[in-house]
C-alpha cells in the first residue's frame, strides 16, 4: 500500500515537473492525471483491509437476481458490478433494470473470483445461503445474506466459523431488531426491548407470534405431493439450481418464488417469515447467544417432500421463557403478544400495567447497535445482526422445522446445539449434499 501511494505521487510529481519544464501541452497533461487517479480507485482487497476508495463506494455482487435480488440493487454507498444467475432470463432483466454494464455470470463460484467485488449479496434460495456464504468468506468478501440465514443448524456454524475463520463482516437481511415498526405491534422493537430489560412485566415471559398478534405466517407456501415431471426451461441450468439439494425431477412448482413449499430448499411460511418474526423476540429476550431447550409441536403429520401447514410451535428456553408460534386460525384473538407474571402487552403497544409509560420513563435505554452495514466493513466491527445472533435465530426457526418433519417432541442442548439422545433428530443437523458439493 505505502509502495503503491510512493509511486503515484512520484508519477504525479514527475508530470508536473514536465509540465513546467518542457511546457507539456495542458490537455494532455489533465487526461494522463486523471487516468491515474481513475486507476487508484482499486479493489480493497488490493489495498489492504481498511482501506476506503477515494469515492468512498463499495462494489457489490448479487448472487440470485430473481424478484429478492433485483429489489436489493440500490443500497446507499455501493454499486452492483456484478451479477450472477442460473436463469438467461433473470440476468436479462436485471440487466436492464441495472441499465449500466456490469459483469455477469453463470455460476456463482466465477463472481467470487471477480476483484472488483467487495461485498456478497446472496438472494438464492435457502439451500444455497450456507455454502455460498463459507465460499465467499474464502475468496475475501464481505457477506450480505437473504433469511433465513441457513437451512440447517450445521450450516449455520459453517457460517460462523468462516467468517471467524476469514475475518469477514457479515449481514443477515432482516432488520426488524434496530429499525421499522414491528408489524401488528405498531412500535419499533427498542421501547419493547426497554420494557422488558426494565423488569416490569416480571419473568420469565411468554411470547405470542400469531395472526392474532400481527403476524402472518403465509401458510401459501405449501409444496404438491403429486408433482409430475416437466421440461426444465432452455433458460434454467436446473441441475446447477438444484445444487448441493437431492436431485428431484424438474416441475416448475419447485423453483420460481414457489421453492419455499420444499424441505430440500425451504421450510414455508415458518422458513420465509421465521427470521423476521423471531429474530426480533431473541433480542427482546436477551438470548442472542443460547437456544431453547425443549420443541413442541401440535401439526398433522407432514410429507417427506412437501412443506403442510401446523398449529403450533411451543419452544421453552432453560430459564421458562417461551416462545409460541399458532398456525393460520388456532388460539384466541385476544392472547397477550407478551405475557409476563406482573403484566401483558397487547397488539399495537397497549401494556395493562397501570401508569406503565410513567414508569418506564425511568429505565435507561438499550444499549445502541451497530446498524450501519459499510461503516462495520470500513471499521471491521460487527454488525448488530451478524453470523453469531442471526445463527441463533436461524436455529430457532430450524429447530421447529426438524421437530415438525419428525412430528414430535424435541429436547436440544444450546451449548453442543445438537439433540439430546436422539439420533434421528440428529441426523437433520448436517443433512447429506449432493456430489461434488460440500460445505
Amino acid at each position: 500500500m505505502l509502495k503503491y501511494t510512493k509511486y503515484l505521487r512520484l508519477k504525479i510529481n514527475s508530470l508536473i515537473c514536465n509540465n513546467i519544464h518542457m511546457k507539456t501541452n495542458r490537455r494532455t497533461f489533465l487526461k494522463t492525471a486523471g487516468s491515474l487517479a481513475l486507476f487508484s480507485v482499486v479493489p480493497r482487497h488490493v489495498l489492504g483491509r481498511g482501506y476506503i476508495a477515494p469515492s468512498d463506494q463499495l462494489t457489490k455482487g448479487v448472487i440470485g437476481v430473481g424478484s429478492m435480488g433485483k429489489s436489493h440493487f440500490k443500497y446507499d454507498g455501493t454499486r452492483v458490478v456484478a451479477i450472477c444467475d442460473v436463469n438467461k432470463i433473470h440476468l436479462k432483466e436485471a440487466t436492464d433494470q441495472l441499465k449500466e454494464n456490469v459483469n455477469q455470470y453463470h455460476d456463482f463460484r466465477d463472481l467470487l473470483l471477480d476483484k472488483n467485488v467487495d461485498i456478497v449479496h446472496i438472494a438464492t434460495p435457502p439451500h444455497w445461503h450456507g455454502l455460498m456464504a463459507v465460499e465467499a468468506a474464502k475468496a475475501g468478501k464481505d457477506i450480505f445474506c437473504e433469511k433465513p440465514m441457513t437451512r440447517t443448524i450445521g450450516e449455520g456454524k459453517r457460517v460462523v466459523e468462516a467468517m471467524q475463520q476469514y475475518g469477514r463482516i457479515f449481514r443477515l437481511n432482516t432488520w426488524f431488531r434496530f429499525k421499522d415498526p414491528f408489524y401488528g405491534l405498531g412500535t419499533p422493537v427498542k421501547p419493547l426491548k426497554k420494557l422488558i430489560q426494565s423488569g416490569l412485566l416480571g419473568w420469565p415471559l411468554k411470547v405470542t407470534i400469531s395472526k392474532h398478534t400481527g403476524f402472518n405466517w403465509k401458510f401459501f407456501w405449501i409444496g404438491k405431493t403429486d408433482l409430475e415431471p416437466q421440461p426444465i426451461p432452455k433458460e434454467l441450468d436446473y441441475n446447477l439450481w438444484l445444487g448441493p439439494a437431492p436431485f428431484k425431477p424438474y416441475n416448475a412448482h419447485r423453483t420460481a418464488t414457489t421453492f419455499r413449499g420444499y424441505w430440500d430448499y425451504d421450510g414455508g411460511g415458518l422458513g420465509d417469515m421465521g427470521q423476521h418474526y423471531i429474530d426480533p423476540v431473541q433480542y427482546i429476550l436477551d438470548k442472542d447467544y443460547t437456544s431453547p431447550v425443549k420443541i413442541e409441536v401440535d401439526a398433522p403429520q407432514q410429507h417427506p417432500d412437501a412443506v403442510g401447514v401446523w398449529n403450533s410451535i411451543t419452544y421453552t428456553y432453560e430459564d421458562g421463557c417461551q416462545i409460541v408460534l399458532w398456525g393460520e386460525d388456532y388460539g384466541e384473538p385476544n392472547t397477550p403478544y407478551i405475557t409476563g407474571p406482573n403484566g401483558n402487552v397487547y397488539k399495537n403497544f397497549v401494556c395493562d400495567i397501570p401508569d406503565w409509560q410513567r414508569k418506564l420513563a425511568d429505565y435507561p435505554e438499550p444499549a445502541d447497535q451497530n446498524t450501519d452495514f459499510l461503516e462495520c466493513i470500513k471499521t471491521r466491527q460487527k454488525f448488530a445482526l451478524n453470523e453469531m445472533n442471526g445463527h441463533r435465530s436461524s436455529t430457532i426457526v430450524n429447530l421447529g422445522v426438524i421437530a415438525l418433519r419428525l412430528n414430535r417432541t424435541l429436547h436440544f442442548n444450546p451449548l453442543t446445539q445438537e439433540f439430546i439422545n436422539d439420533p434421528e433428530a440428529n441426523r437433520l443437523l448436517d443433512q447429506p449434499m449432493r456430489a461434488p458439493w460440500s460445505i
